[in-house]
């Protein structure tokens, strides 16, 4: 058979966590068409010469926000470079299947951090469908890079049926009829091909914009009977709820994980909550990840905690950081948009006597651990206070360290820089976090938070502790980055057995180095050239193929990349080895 690529001598990993093999790959019309242990014939192939490296499927990101930047930068670079190949975004009760662009920009921007005015223009100018099923069809016509698939948001959902002003009133509930309307517009989009439902039920996410702003996201206002409406449908079909615990009555989460036990003939509710995790402020709360998800897991439910398997260090350009909304004083300084007013509060006596208090809380509920001490200011325009933290610049001044920061805040606003690390900071914790079955690799939020963390090689990051420290072999790491993902979301991804699409990742061990930890900044085409978080390692991917065409190598995109469609949207329930023929080369592809 004569082949469009051939992948020479590669340590070869299907997916499935089954033994390695040096292979040789051949790749026809997107599909693997062949995996030989005899060398495979190149004539008139393009050939990827692969000795010493692996190949495996590419790495399926399960939790981002592209839902924006895909309509202005459909490539999705910073994923795909990094060897992803299929990504997941509606997640966390927000996505842009109903809700018009004024909603969706009050939606979107304070929760994800992304400029609210790209969001508004991306749908004003790429937008118009009207239904789950012209929005999959919308996405097709763009040259999308990497796979996508996607949830329906519930706070979406909400928005579009009620208003967003009803949908984030407490004393509003949906009527019978909106109800049912709810009902419906996610039966249809399950029908479409949708992965399921995401939600929100923690208070600590706010609108955007000036209507109803600092409100909490619609989905946190749905009642016991509204949830159970909609995942009854969910779970009818098979699909996939995503949610979040309301962390403020941590509580709350018995029901939720009680909800997804199947009980007689109901099915059980496949449920991926956010997030298993090292948490600094709560060290104790890990060892109950994993026996909880057991637990409802043997009673008949399907329960995943969502885990990034990464030290979670966050950026921050002053105050401007979602942790601030954990508490009254900090979310009071978020709500001001404006500079004058925002440096007026922080310089009051008396809001600065909350902050503290609010800092000195030990006894709230919290992911930021609010220690100063361990903030570590990295650039701001008085050079003396660069390296240190803040609570050493308030020892330094004889100042409390909330007095020390916001003194920086003030007087330098976001140009003051800094940086800490939330959880997943002790490498024993995280080894354990990361191989227990109950949880599954992600929550990346690529696309999000573009000033305040960078994740997107998080794949690659797992693959080095796995072959350095061998705390799990890397088959189970390729498996749970990609064939375990795919199949639990019912997607066809993950695989790269003979007849699979050829959707993969060429790495290169010798370049999972130190490089992985580092962050770099890059100018976003998507945002107008915004400075945002990325990662760089190159030395680490060889090459990144989808549907069979090579997007990316030897540290460059290829002619492909942006201009022709190579990925699709994935349905849920398709059959395995699908290929869009408008994703290959030649005159059937379909340009964006």
């Amino acid at each position: 058979m004569a082949h469009d690529v051939v992948i020479r001598g590669a340590r070869w990993f299907d997916g499935t966590g089954g033994p390695s093999a040096v292979r040789d790959l051949g790749i026809k019309d997107g599909r693997v068409a062949a995996v030989s242990a005899e060398p495979l014939d190149g004539d008139g192939a393009r050939v990827i010469e692969a000795a010493g490296k692996w190949v495996m499927p590419g790495f399926i990101d399960i939790h981002t926000h592209y839902d924006a930047e895909v309509l202005f930068g459909p490539g999705l670079g910073e994923s795909l470079r990094h060897g992803v190949t299929t990504v997941v975004f509606g997640s966390c009760s927000l996505s842009t299947v109903h809700v018009g662009p004024l909603d969706a920009a009050d939606l979107f921007s304070r929760v994800e951090a992304v400029p609210r005015e790209h969001v508004m223009r991306s749908l004003e100018e790429r937008g118009g469908w009207t239904d789950a099923a012209g929005y999959l069809a919308a996405l097709e016509e763009l040259p999308l890079g990497p796979n996508v698939t996607a949830f329906l948001g519930h706070s979406d959902l909400r928005a579009a049926v009620m208003g967003l002003g009803r949908a984030t009133d407490k004393a509003v509930q949906p009527t019978a009829e909106e109800l049912r309307k709810m009902e419906l517009l996610l039966v249809d989009a399950l029908k479409a091909g949708m992965l399921g439902l995401s939600e929100m039920r923690n208070p600590w996410d706010k609108l955007d914009g000036e209507r109803y702003r600092s409100r909490t996201l619609p989905s946190t206002f749905a009642n016991r009977k509204e949830r159970r409406r909609l995942h009854r449908i969910v779970r009818s079909a098979g699909r996939v709820l995503q949610s979040i615990p309301n962390l403020v009555y941590p509580y709350e989460l018995v029901p939720a994980l009680v909800e997804s036990i199947g009980r007689g003939r109901k099915k059980p509710l496949k449920t991926s909550f956010l997030t298993a995790a090292d948490v600094k402020a709560n060290p104790a709360a890990m060892h109950l990840m994993g026996p909880l998800a057991r637990l409802v897991n043997r009673l008949g439910a399907d329960f995943r905690w969502q885990h990034l398997p990464v030290p979670f260090q966050v950026h921050a350009d002053g105050i401007d950081l979602v942790v601030f909304e954990e508490f009254g004083s900090g979310a009071a300084a978020l709500h001001l948009k404006d500079e004058v007013e925002r440096n007026a509060l922080l310089k009051d006596e008396d809001y600065r006597r909350r902050f503290r208090r609010d800092y000195e809380n030990r006894w709230t509920p919290r992911v930021w651990h609010r220690d100063l001490y361990d903030a570590h200011i990295v650039a701001c325009p008085d050079a003396s206070v660069v390296g240190r933290t803040f609570g050493q610049v308030g020892d330094e001044r004889g100042l409390h360290p909330v007095d020390a920061f916001l003194d920086l805040v003030v007087e330098h606003g976001p140009e003051v820089r800094w940086h800490t690390t939330i959880s997943n900071h002790r490498p024993a914790a995280l080894n354990k976090l990361s191989s227990l079955p109950e949880v599954q690799m992600g929550f990346s939020d690529a696309g999000a938070h573009l000033r305040n963390m960078a994740f997107y090689n998080f794949g690659l990051r797992l693959l080095r502790r796995a072959h350095h420290e061998g705390f799990m072999t890397i088959e189970r790491a390729v498996h749970r980055l990609t064939g375990e993902l795919g199949a639990w979301y019912g997607i066809d991804a993950g695989f790269l057995r003979e007849g699979d699409r050829a959707d993969l990742v060429i790495v290169d061990p010798a370049g999972l180095d130190a490089s992985l930890d580092e962050v770099h900044e890059a100018p976003a085409d998507a945002y107008d050239g915004l400075v945002r978080m990325v990662n760089r390692n190159d030395a680490a991917v060889a090459a990144v193929l989808v549907a069979g065409t090579e997007l990316y190598g030897d540290g460059a995109f290829g002619p492909d990349f942006g201009v022709r469609r190579t990925g699709r949207f994935l349905r849920a329930g398709e059959t395995v080895g699908t290929v869009d023929p408008r994703t290959l080369p030649g005159p059937a592809a379909t340009l964006g």
